[in-house]
């Protein structure tokens, strides 16, 4: 039991210290494609507080894998539509929503740059510009960012995804 506890706490920090960069997860998106804003904006629907970015494109647009990691889920919610979620780096989940359609299966590995899926407006977004919502939960809970604002006990656990991005400033 002790060996096994020792694997999981090793298997755990070795998770913490892995490169978490990057990149813009809608191809040939901008830094204009999004309203850096909007990251814990609130009042957003009923969210109440809006815990990620919304990347705006064309319908159809291919949509690539932010950072490298496993897929630990890949279907359908009622908010998201198609959505995606997948473990990466420091134990973060990149969360993809709204999508056209979705390309990896559950289990599966994918590497920062592979085509994901495609921008679409699934979900609480159908009515809506075509978008990709994308949040990044961290399993690590960061305390000192937890904030007496509105569902700011959450902030230890969402972090803004525009800051990993590195290019926007």
């Amino acid at each position: 039991m002790k060996r096994l506890l020792l694997l999981l706490l090793i298997l755990f920090v070795t998770g913490l210290f892995m490169p978490s960069d990057a990149i813009i997860p809608v191809k040939n998106a901008k830094c204009n494609d999004w309203n850096a804003k909007t990251f814990w904006f609130e009042p957003w629907g009923t969210s109440g507080v809006h815990k990620g970015i919304d990347v705006f494109a064309k319908e159809g647009t291919p949509l690539l894998a932010a950072t490298s990691g496993w897929v630990t889920y890949s279907g359908d919610i009622s908010k998201g539509g198609k959505v995606i979620a997948i473990l990466g780096p420091k134990w973060r989940i990149h969360y993809y929503a709204h999508l056209k359609d979705i390309s990896p299966t559950l289990g599966r590995w994918v590497s920062q740059g592979d085509e994901i899926g495609s921008v679409g407006r699934t979900g609480n977004a159908i009515n809506k510009p075509a978008h990709l919502h994308y949040s990044v939960l961290t399993l690590a809970p960061y305390p000192w960012r937890a904030t007496t604002e509105t569902q700011g006990w959450k902030k230890m656990f969402y972090l803004d995804p525009a800051s990993a991005f590195g290019v926007c400033g």
